[in-house]
């Protein structure tokens, strides 16, 4: 089993440095916007992209995933058939789409209550859906075929113009938040213009309108789901701009950013553990080893939360050439912290109980879960927003996590039971319980020798109430090091 985790943990830090590298460059920027751009304008960029997220799941309506399902299903010379049609279908209806966004524009602007001084950045949006659309099923393509070094360079090479454009355009022209438009849209055009010798290559000038029905059938469905899915990440930025302002919301997402550590941690451990279940299901112990998995998941997690929840507001204002990680104007939301990194914690869990659904094939379950996740946040958001500010937001984020993962829990309990070690984790909950109490009952008078003492306290805990067994740790550590001078 040790091997297992061993193997686990291997493959979620060779994902993780590359998913790392894209979300750190793009977390560069999050110091120059906090201190170039004011609460108000930073709220803005967030509520447009906020829709711009939703935009980009209707224009493609889930023909990406049919498309790899059914060119993975395909004979060699069917291939191209099951690449052009789906993608002269998406040429086709983001082209119709963009017409219409642009018509109806003005409309479209006053909908979302967003100033005439603005409005020109819904230009930016529609081609930024434009080249982002014609380039997703390439771009699926590639992972298909595992072309990897292509797919990471021009990722990789999109955030570093996108980056870079921002940097230039705001620290040296001066630019406002229509910087942050310009520099995406000239990445997004650079990713589709390296992926047209992909496209030429699978390219035949025909729809199969057999293949086509098939894709629709098979792809519509994800528009629902994903829709949801959105909902329950973004469905707070339009709330809180409508029951507050766009300042508030500025200072709202820009709180909620710094989540970004343990989401991080979360993806990381995705990328590896669906492959991971999926490759140890048939082993005998392969139950009594997912719940190990859970458990040490749990434990890093925790732990992450903790130090991160005690020491992150000390870290953001820390200067560096003359600004801090998070503007000054912006330091007001830094209560909700612990509660976002508190619903990605939840939501890593989430993922840990995916591995019964995806070995039983009951994946027509995750609708269910994530409608429900959706819903409960709308109500939350409704509810609290007018009463606790951006906390409740928090709050709401918090309970739609918590609702998809323990309904996730119980349908994969049902079709497939593990037995996990119940005992650690509740004890690995009251200690967050209660930290978390600490936390918001006397964070005003804490320095920080009194939160080096209570991040010590958390671990100690764990070692104290078993959680974490030091036999077990200490030979861990030894087969780690074992490993290391075979190696050598």
């Amino acid at each position: 089993m040790l091997k297992k985790l061993k193997e686990l943990s291997k493959d979620t830090a060779i994902y993780g440095i590359s998913t790392m590298i894209g979300r750190f460059l793009g977390f560069l920027l999050f110091p120059i916007y906090t201190n170039v751009f004011s609460p108000s304008e930073y709220g803005h960029f967030t509520l447009v992209y906020a829709y711009l997220g939703f935009l980009n799941v209707v224009y493609i309506y889930g023909m990406d995933a049919a498309f790899m399902k059914y060119t993975s299903l395909a004979k060699n010379e069917e291939k191209k058939a099951t690449f052009s049609t789906p993608y002269f279908f998406v040429v086709f209806t983001t082209v119709i789409f963009s017409l219409l966004f642009y018509i109806f524009l003005i409309p479209i602007s006053n909908g979302i209550n967003l100033p005439i001084e603005y409005s020109n950045l819904l230009i930016y949006v529609i081609l930024i859906l434009l080249f982002d659309t014609f380039a997703l099923i390439p771009f699926s393509s590639l992972r298909l075929e595992r072309k990897t070094q292509k797919f990471a360079f021009i990722k990789i090479t999109n955030i570093f113009i996108n980056l870079s454009l921002n940097i230039i355009l705001i620290l040296v022209y001066g630019f406002g938040i229509e910087a942050i438009f310009i520099s995406n849209l000239v990445a997004s055009i650079f990713s589709f213009v390296a992926l047209i010798p992909e496209i030429a290559k699978k390219l035949q000038f025909h729809i199969n309108i057999l293949i086509l029905k098939k894709m629709l059938k098979f792809g519509i469905p994800y528009l629902a789901a994903s829709f949801t899915s959105m909902i329950v990440q973004v469905i707070d930025v339009p709330i809180v701009e409508k029951l507050t302002n766009t300042a508030t919301l500025g200072i709202y997402r820009a709180n909620y950013k710094l989540g970004i550590f343990m989401m991080l941690f979360v993806q990381m451990f995705n990328f590896a553990w669906q492959p991971f279940f999926l490759e140890n299901a048939k082993e005998k112990n392969a139950k009594e080893l997912f719940a190990k998995v859970f458990t040490l998941f749990l434990i890093i997690s925790s732990v992450a939360w903790a130090f991160l929840s005690l020491f992150v507001a000390d870290i953001v204002q820390i200067e560096i050439a003359g600004r801090t990680l998070l503007g000054s104007q912006f330091l007001e939301g830094l209560p909700i912290i612990p509660i976002i990194l508190l619903a990605y914690l939840f939501n890593g869990l989430y993922m840990n109980f995916t591995a019964g659904i995806y070995i039983e094939e009951k994946t027509k379950y995750f609708p269910i879960v994530t409608i429900a996740g959706a819903t409960v946040n709308v109500a939350v958001n409704f509810t609290l927003i007018p009463i606790l500010g951006i906390m409740g937001a928090a709050w709401a984020t918090l309970a739609s996590y918590i609702v998809m993962a323990i309904g996730l829990f119980i349908v994969s309990q049902k079709f497939y039971k593990i037995d996990y070690e119940y005992n650690k984790i509740l004890k690995i909950f009251i200690i967050i319980t209660i930290t978390a109490c600490i936390y918001y009952f006397y964070n005003e008078v804490m320095n920080i020798g009194i939160r080096i003492l209570i991040f010590a306290m958390f671990i100690f805990a764990l070692f104290g109430l078993r959680i974490i067994k030091k036999d077990e740790l200490i030979r861990t550590l030894k087969s780690f090091r074992r490993k290391r001078k075979i190696k050598v």
